[in-house]
C-alpha cells in the first residue's frame, strides 16, 4: 500500500464514524500531513471533539485534551519539575504535561490567561517548552 492509499483508508475509516463532516476530515488529515496545527469552529454538536479523537484512534497516537479555564497556569499543561528528594541521584526531574501527546485538543484557548496561550503557542510554534529556564523539545511526529 502507498501513502496515498493508506490517506484515502484513513480518510474512509474516520468518516464511518463522523457521519457528514467530511470537510472537517479532509482538513485534519491536510493538516496532519503539512506537520501543522488546525482551528475547528463550529456549532456545537457537530463532531469537532469526535473527529480529533477519532484521528488519534486510527493513528494509534497519545492523545490529550486540554480544557482552558481562567485560573490554569503555565505547568498545567507543559509540566513541572518535581523534586526526588535528598537521597536522589537527581533532585529534580522533568514531569512533561499532557502538551507532550501526539495529537493534543485544546478547548476555549480564549479563556485562558496570557501565560498559559503563550506558553501553548510556544509548543505549537516552536515545538517546544521552556520550563525552569530549561528548554525540553517535543518529540517528533512518528506518522
Amino acid at each position: 500500500m502507498n501513502a496515498r492509499q493508506g490517506i484515502h483508508e484513513l480518510m474512509e475509516r474516520m468518516s464511518r464514524s463522523i457521519i457528514g463532516q467530511e470537510q472537517i476530515v479532509e482538513r485534519l488529515l491536510l493538516t496532519l500531513l503539512c506537520n501543522g496545527n488546525v482551528l475547528v469552529e463550529g456549532l456545537p454538536g457537530l463532531a469537532k471533539t469526535r473527529a480529533v479523537k477519532s484521528l488519534a484512534k486510527h493513528l494509534e497516537s497519545d492523545f490529550s485534551r486540554i480544557q482552558f479555564t481562567p485560573d490554569l497556569l503555565p505547568s498545567d499543561i507543559t509540566g513541572s519539575e518535581m523534586y526526588l528528594g535528598e537521597d536522589a541521584a537527581e533532585r529534580f526531574v522533568f514531569q512533561p504535561g499532557p502538551i507532550f501527546a501526539n495529537i493534543v485538543l485544546a478547548d476555549e484557548i480564549n479563556r485562558a490567561p496570557a501565560k498559559v496561550q503563550a506558553a501553548l503557542l510556544e509548543a505549537m510554534e516552536e515545538r517546544q517548552v521552556t520550563v525552569a529556564g530549561q528548554t525540553h523539545d517535543m518529540p517528533p511526529c512518528s506518522w
